[in-house]
């Protein structure tokens, strides 16, 4: 039986990446160099901070991974603050309601540094329907590796045969696999060339996966 949810942010239950595409893209012609679309869509799923090793490594860059981590962030912040059209994935408030209301235990488990998985849920008040909030940027290793979605998971107290995630990257996918958890693949039109392969269910509205539909869609692991 269905116990707790973890969801994945980005891409789930907001559409932030448009504004981290523009604040990356603005970093990168800060430090001059120019990534192609391939290797941007492998970055996602992935925390900041690996993101801009990665970019060091790739470029020889003279910058420290910290130096691009904060040229990023001060460009977020800006666009955040002044963009009006953030808003949250179409049916996923439905969702996270339907769940809440019939005791699903409820967490996030996001690349997203931790301030900035605050910005979303204190913008669209969602502290309400969760139990807790992990963030990638505070952990050892980044997604793929599965550490996030273990912690998650112990800190429902249930065991992972009572967890599902939720995610739209191939990089989160593939943490949950990997940590022996149920996935279930948002196909979002924000996530492109993302890869499915290894979630267990593949979905493009959330009406599907609606708390009286379990028995359809959710198979313990």
């Amino acid at each position: 039986m269905l116990k707790a949810v973890l969801f994945d942010m980005d891409g789930v239950i907001v559409d932030t990446e448009p504004l981290h595409r523009k604040a990356y893209h603005h970093m990168f012609d800060e430090v001059n160099i120019k990534v192609d679309a391939a290797l941007y869509e492998s970055f996602t799923g992935q925390s900041t901070i690996n993101i801009c090793k990665r970019l060091v490594t790739h470029f020889s860059l003279k910058e420290t991974p910290e130096y691009l981590v904060n040229l990023k962030r001060k460009h977020y912040k800006y666009i955040f603050e002044h963009d009006d059209e953030l808003a949250l994935i179409d049916g996923v408030l439905d969702l996270i309601k339907d769940y809440h209301v019939n005791g699903i235990t409820l967490v996030v488990a996001s690349s997203a540094s931790m301030k900035g998985i605050i910005q979303i849920f204190e913008r669209f008040d969602l502290n309400q329907y969760f139990r807790a909030k992990f963030s990638g940027a505070d952990l050892k290793q980044s997604k793929p590796h599965p550490e996030i979605f273990i912690k998650a998971a112990e800190f429902t107290g249930f065991k992972t045969s009572e967890c599902m995630v939720i995610e739209d990257s191939t990089n989160g996918i593939k943490a949950a696999h990997a940590a022996g958890i149920f996935c279930v693949g948002f196909k979002s039109p924000h996530s492109s060339g993302q890869d499915y392969s290894l979630a267990n269910v593949v979905v493009s509205s959330f009406s599907d996966i609606g708390f009286s539909k379990q028995h359809l869609f959710f198979k313990k692991q």
